[in-house]
C-alpha cells in the first residue's frame, strides 16, 4: 500500500502532464523498475491506470522478481503489470514490441562508482545498445534514456546553468568517470541510432533527484542524510558541502519523463531540473535537518567513500528546453524534502 500523501501528490503531479492521454493503452517497458526513479514511474502508471483508466500495460524489468514483489506487492497481480527478467549485460528477453522503452537501470551512487566502475559502464553503454537494438528490430516505439547532468562535467563559469549545448571537463582517466562517461556514450548511441536507423530516441538529463523511493543500497549523501533523519540521528556530512547542485523531487522528475515521452523531439536531449531548487549540499542537508528536528554534523570520509565522490563544484542545469514543452515542477526544495521525510516516516509507522 502506497503512502497516501505520496500517492496523491504523484497522481496530481503526473496528472497535469500535457497530452497525457497519448499514453492510453500503450505498452510501456521500464528497466530499473525498483530504483528511485523507475519505481516512482511505475507507481505513477499504476495510479493513473486506477484513477483514469489509462489501460497502460506496464512491463517492469529488473534482476529479481522477489525484489519486485517486495516493492510493488499486490500490484504485481494486476493483469496489466508484468515482470520482465532483465540484465543490462544481455539482450532483452521479451519478444514483443513495446510502444515506449524507458531505460532507468543504473547504479547511480558513489559506492558503486568506487567498487564496480566496469559494471557501471556496462549497464550504461551495453544496456543502452541492447535496448536500442530491440527498438530497431521492432520497427516502432519510443526510447527514453535516463541520462545525468553529470555528463556536463566541471565548468563553474555557467552561472545560469548548463544548457543542452554546453559541456565541461570530465577526467577520463579517473575510475569515477565511469558514470558520466558511460552516460555520454549512451547518449551518443541514442543520437547514432536515431540518425542511422531512424530510432525514435530521446534523452533526459536528470539533475540530483531525491525522494521517498530511494533504495536500501543507495550510498549517495542525500540518501544517507534521509536515513539518519528518519532514525532521529544527527545528519552527518563528510565534506564541507559547498558544491552547488540542481535538485528535483522524484514526482516532478517522473512528470518530466512523461512529458518527454509524449512531447520530446527525437534525437534531442533535455535537462530535467527545478529552478526553485538550486542549493549547496550543505543547504540541502540543513533543510532536511530542520524538518526532522536533528542536528547537522561533520566527519572525515573513508578512502572508499572519497573514491566515489564527484569533484564537480557547480552542477546547475538550465531546464528552459523542457519547460518549453509545458512541464513545470510543483515542489520547491523544502516541500520536496518534507514529502520525502513524511512519506518515509509514515511507512515506518505502518
Amino acid at each position: 500500500m502506497l503512502n497516501e500523501n505520496y500517492a496523491r501528490g504523484l497522481l496530481e503531479t503526473c496528472g497535469a502532464v500535457p497530452g497525457l492521454d497519448g499514453l492510453r493503452g500503450k505498452r510501456v517497458l521500464v528497466t530499473g523498475a525498483t530504483g528511485l526513479i523507475g519505481s516512482c514511474l511505475v507507481d505513477a502508471l499504476l495510479l493513473m491506470n486506477g484513477a483514469r483508466d489509462m489501460g497502460v500495460e506496464i512491463h517492469a524489468a529488473g534482476r529479481s522478481e522477489s525484489r519486485m514483489r517486495e516493492r510493488f506487492g499486490a500490484a504485481m497481480d494486476d493483469p496489466r503489470f508484468h515482470f520482465v527478467p532483465y540484465d543490462a549485460a544481455k539482450p532483452l528477453s521479451i519478444d514483443f514490441g513495446a510502444d515506449c522503452v524507458i531505460h532507468a537501470a543504473t547504479s547511480a551512487h558513489p559506492l558503486a562508482y568506487a567498487t564496480d566502475p566496469v559494471g557501471i559502464m556496462q549497464a550504461n553503454v551495453v544496456g543502452a545498445m541492447h535496448l536500442l537494438e530491440a527498438v530497431k528490430a521492432w520497427g516502432h516505439g519510443r526510447f527514453l534514456l535516463l541520462s545525468s547532468g553529470e555528463i556536463y562535467g566541471e565548468n563553474p563559469v555557467f552561472e545560469a546553468g548548463f544548457s543542452e549545448t554546453d559541456i565541461g571537463v570530465v577526467d577520463t582517466m579517473k575510475p569515477r568517470a565511469c558514470y558520466p562517461e558511460g552516460k555520454r556514450a549512451a547518449e551518443t548511441l541514442c543520437a547514432a541510432y536515431a540518425a542511422q536507423y531512424g530510432v525514435d530516441a530521446v534523452v533526459a538529463r536528470l539533475c540530483h533527484t531525491y525522494g521517498p523511493t530511494f533504495t536500501a543500497d543507495n550510498s549517495r549523501a542525500d540518501a544517507q542524510f534521509l536515513r539518519n533523519a528518519l532514525a532521529g540521528r544527527d545528519i552527518v556530512m563528510k565534506s564541507a558541502g559547498s558544491q552547488v547542485r540542481s535538485w528535483c523531487y522524484v514526482a516532478d522528475a517522473v512528470a518530466a519523463l512523461l512529458t518527454l515521452l509524449l512531447r520530446g523531439e527525437a534525437g534531442q536531449a533535455y535537462n530535467v531540473a527545478n529552478r526553485r531548487a538550486v542549493a549547496s549540499i550543505r543547504e540541502y542537508a540543513q533543510t532536511l535537518a530542520d524538518i526532522a528536528g536533528v542536528k547537522l554534523t561533520f566527519e572525515l570520509p573513508s578512502e572508499t567513500e572519497k573514491a566515489g565522490y564527484t569533484r564537480v563544484t557547480r552542477a546547475v542545469l538550465n531546464p528552459a528546453k523542457l519547460e518549453a514543452l509545458g512541464w513545470q515542477p510543483r515542489y520547491g526544495l523544502r516541500e520536496g524534502l518534507e514529502e520525502s521525510y513524511e512519506g518515509c516516516k509514515s511507512e515506518l509507522r505502518d
